[in-house]
């Protein structure tokens, strides 16, 4: 994963969810515009449509604009930003450079994908619920769980999810398994599953990770994986 593109893909996520999920998109639109300081004229350029088709998403005078259309608008913000040297793109970096030292690997599966493969994928062992170790999950985020526990705040770890909550989180460089179970207790989403990657044994996992897993009703798995790289590998070969 290049860094700098997995950047601006969480800049353009950032910008393109807050358009989808406004009550009025096109004044999101227009704001987001105004702050990188762009016209509508560069920006239909950029998009090939024409100015007043852009005015009349920005005015509302249009029915809310689909996916295709905001992905296009925010590439293009981000595009003509960076052909000015990325003052805008830079400074909405700070805001996710920490991700980049506690994300190791993050994917959307395209189809929904079953739990109990993921799980088979990464040589897992459920530690608790096995029965609820069914139904599918829509991607995963591996993290190195000492950088994501020492540099992210509750407001980076919304991130972690990336598109969606149901999916499983895999901690790497794990002890115990105490402290990111005690951080998914606090937080407010719940991914579908926990991954564990380090402990030698369903012994070594904490007993009180064990409990909080119980009480928030998402499975813990311990992966017996023999390498985060190998993990990492599996786990991709499930990306249809």
């Amino acid at each position: 994963m290049a860094t700098d593109d997995w950047l601006v893909n969480q800049v353009a996520y950032k910008i393109a969810s807050e358009i989808v999920f406004s009550n009025e998109p096109g004044r999101t639109m227009r704001k987001w515009r105004l702050i990188f300081g762009l016209t509508q004229k560069e920006v239909a350029s950029a998009m090939g449509i024409s100015s007043p088709v852009l005015s009349d998403y920005e005015k509302g005078k249009r029915r809310s604009p689909g996916i295709n259309f905001v992905s296009r608008f925010v590439r293009s913000l981000i595009d003509l930003d960076l052909q000015r040297g990325g003052k805008v793109v830079r400074k909405m970096f700070e805001g996710t450079m920490k991700l980049q030292h506690s994300v190791i690997d993050m994917v959307e599966f395209p189809e929904p994908v079953e739990l109990a493969r993921v799980v088979e994928a990464v040589a897992g062992i459920p530690l608790t619920l096995s029965d609820e170790v069914s139904g599918n999950v829509y991607g995963y985020t591996v993290i190195d769980s000492l950088a994501a526990i020492t540099e992210l705040g509750p407001y980076d770890f919304v991130n972690l999810f990336g598109r969606n909550s149901m999916r499983a989180i895999v901690f790497t460089n794990v002890t115990s398994g105490r402290s990111p179970m005690v951080a998914i207790r606090v937080f407010p989403l719940k991914p579908k599953a926990v991954i564990l990657h380090g402990p030698k044994s369903p012994e070594a996992v904490d007993g009180l990770a064990k409990k909080l897993s119980e009480i928030e009703r998402i499975p813990l798995i311990l992966s017996t994986a023999n390498s985060v790289e190998s993990m990492i590998k599996s786990l991709r070969s499930l990306v249809r």
